[in-house]
């Protein structure tokens, strides 16, 4: 008791508890501060660790220390009937009630208004994730309505409006909504005012396009959309052979009606960023129609098929457009990745397996050099990186493209970040794409997974029932459906599963996820053996269902299975992000997978999203 009253007697639990109440409010300062900054994760720790290692600093300073009106002397050296200990303290405790003041009001703020950017809607409302984003020089391009009825007008129409939409997208001054958002309006007689509410912007382009053999005639306005003010109008009639000056033309109009400066320089970055040839645009919308049905349909693979032919064509007239690469490559990468998982599809021949990653690769490296902005290089060399299995630099690359400014995407950027940890800054970047594109399903997937790996189960699940009123998917379903299981809500997550996938086989590995997370060893077991005989080649599932269950040895003798194909590394590190169960196999298990882990320098296994009771390592 005598050391514990002269513990009191010298401040030093004072002391104590001032340091960690400064300290934690120093912590949340930086970790706001760095967040903005687009600053690596590094730099958050080692700001911590320097924190935790001044407190037993600053606890033996205050014992072997007093403050004194002559200054800080040696404790030993102070006369105890002169010491002013008793007025320090006090002036100690009035500094503690300061400081948690601030820190009570830094946590209200971070979690009433600073801690996510997407408030709840009601019925359509934007989110306020776009709501924040919002700026004077902001504007959706939406469809041109086709006022002819030709086979292909209503292809052109919307090629014209994608070419405008890219045009404007290279302005750094404006904030230019994604085409699948503005799209998303098409066909819709929906007021101006609530577009432009639920796509987060100040303007819409909108307009028509009327084609009688070679003439052609196109009305375009920009409008306010706070007063429906039309701050610039024109018609141009005109003859196909004239439509790139004409979609050039509007571009630059609606630029300097939104005062934005145009040089000689911008217009030659506006200009190279479209297709710039009538026949390419219209074939790339009907490949992209294609493409974005194949997505949803049972035989992807068939589909992507037809998409690629019109791609292919795009390529022949447009040899340095960079998306049509990057679009094309998909059928190869789905090929390769269901061959990897055991799904030996009947419509693709072993040729096709053979060539697929040199497809591929090919694609990807094109799409490189075409990039047209700083963004999509730095997407593309960590996809291409990522695919062709050079991952040395994998951090740099990663920590680069999470840092880039504007709405480009990367197909896997995501499912790296969660797998190496860097869910908290991609879960920033995944906000930012959402307001860009508000109404694109996957948008809201990605803020709700990489919420739900971030650990924040609880955004998580606002942001998937948000979205699932605004931009209803069936991926976006299936993140509803983890973060209800992440709650603990499994009988409201099981009849999402029953109303809402549709996919058998997700719904099916879906339901099993559910019994291992409830601990229901009989259930689960009865489910996954029922998988197992039902997709006896499929070994995606059946490590995903191993690992879920604890059943280690199946786990990796699938994980052996799948690291032997050369497209092996990355079904494995997507079988990672979906098993959301840290490592859901050992290393030594899948040799080539951990070769391209060292090769990276990248930490694993990633911390788990979801607490598997059956799984114990």
């Amino acid at each position: 008791m005598s050391f514990f009253a002269e513990l009191k007697r010298r401040n030093v639990i004072r002391v104590a508890i001032a340091y960690a109440i400064v300290a934690w409010v120093v912590a949340q300062v930086a970790e706001f501060a760095f967040e903005n900054f687009g600053a690596p994760d590094w730099v958050l720790k080692s700001v911590v660790v320097v924190l935790l290692l001044g407190l037993p600093l600053a606890v033996l300073f205050a014992w072997a220390f007093e403050l004194t009106p002559e200054g800080l002397k040696r404790e030993k050296e102070v006369d105890r009937s002169q010491s002013i200990v008793a007025q320090t303290g006090r002036k100690l405790d009035r500094m503690i009630i300061g400081v948690l003041v601030i820190a009570l009001a830094w946590f209200a703020w971070d979690k009433f208004y600073g801690g996510s950017s997407i408030e709840p809607a009601a019925g359509t409302a934007e989110p306020a994730a776009v709501a924040a984003a919002m700026q004077d020089k902001s504007v959706a391009v939406l469809p041109f309505v086709a006022m002819s009825s030709g086979p292909d007008d209503e292809y052109f129409a919307d090629g014209l409006t994608e070419e405008i939409l890219n045009s404007l997208a290279q302005l750094p001054e404006l904030l230019v909504t994604a085409r699948t958002s503005a799209f998303s309006f098409k066909g819709q007689d929906v007021p101006i005012q609530e577009i432009a509410a639920a796509l987060g912007v100040h303007h819409v382009v909108e307009g028509s396009v009327r084609r009688s053999g070679e003439r052609l005639r196109v009305t375009a306005q920009l409008i306010r959309a706070q007063d429906g003010f039309h701050l610039w109008s024109e018609n141009y009639d005109s003859n196909s052979i004239d439509t790139i000056s004409v979609q050039e033309n509007i571009a630059e109009q609606i630029a300097a009606a939104l005062n934005v400066v145009l040089d000689e320089k911008k217009r030659a970055v506006m200009r190279d960023a479209g297709l710039r040839d009538v026949e390419a645009f219209t074939l790339y919308q009907k490949g992209l129609e294609i493409y974005e049905r194949a997505h949803g349909d049972s035989d992807t693979t068939e589909s992507l098929r037809e998409a690629n032919a019109l791609f292919e064509q795009v390529m022949a007239r447009v040899p340095d457009f960079a998306q049509v690469y990057i679009d094309h490559s998909d059928l190869y990468i789905h090929m390769l990745s269901d061959d990897a998982a055991g799904l030996h599809l009947n419509a693709v021949s072993d040729a096709e397996i053979a060539t697929a990653y040199a497809t591929a690769i090919a694609d990807y490296e094109a799409a490189g050099r075409y990039a047209t902005s700083d963004d999509m290089r730095l997407m593309i060399d960590l996809d291409l990186a990522f695919i062709s299995g050079n991952w040395r630099g994998m951090g740099l690359k990663l920590e680069r493209a999470l840092a880039a400014q504007g709405c480009t995407d990367s197909n896997w950027i995501q499912v790296l970040s969660i797998a190496f940890d860097y869910a908290k800054p991609y879960l920033d970047r995944s906000r930012k794409i959402l307001a860009c594109d508000p109404r694109r399903s996957l948008s809201w997937f990605n803020v709700s997974r990489t919420a739900l790996h971030a650990g924040d189960k609880i955004e998580a699940l606002r942001v998937a029932r948000e979205g699932t009123q605004i931009a209803p998917g069936e991926w976006l379903s299936t993140a509803l459906v983890r973060a209800l299981m992440a709650h603990g809500e499994f009988e409201q997550a099981r009849k999402e599963i029953a109303n809402r996938i549709t996919d058998r086989v997700t719904a099916q590995v879906f339901s099993a996820q559910a019994s291992a997370l409830e601990a229901d060893r009989a259930r689960f077991d009865e489910e996954s053996a029922e998988y197992r005989r039902q997709y006896p080649e499929d070994a995606y599932w059946s490590l995903v269902l191993g690992a879920m269950g604890g059943d280690r040895e199946r786990a990796n003798l699938e994980a052996a299975k799948i690291d032997r194909h050369p497209f092996g590394t990355i079904t494995l590190m997507l079988i990672t992000s979906w098993c959301a169960c840290g490592a859901p196999f050992d290393l030594d298990a899948a040799p080539s997978f951990a070769a391209k882990i060292r090769d990276s320098g990248l930490a694993w296994p990633p911390p788990a999203a979801l607490a598997y009771p059956l799984k114990d390592w």
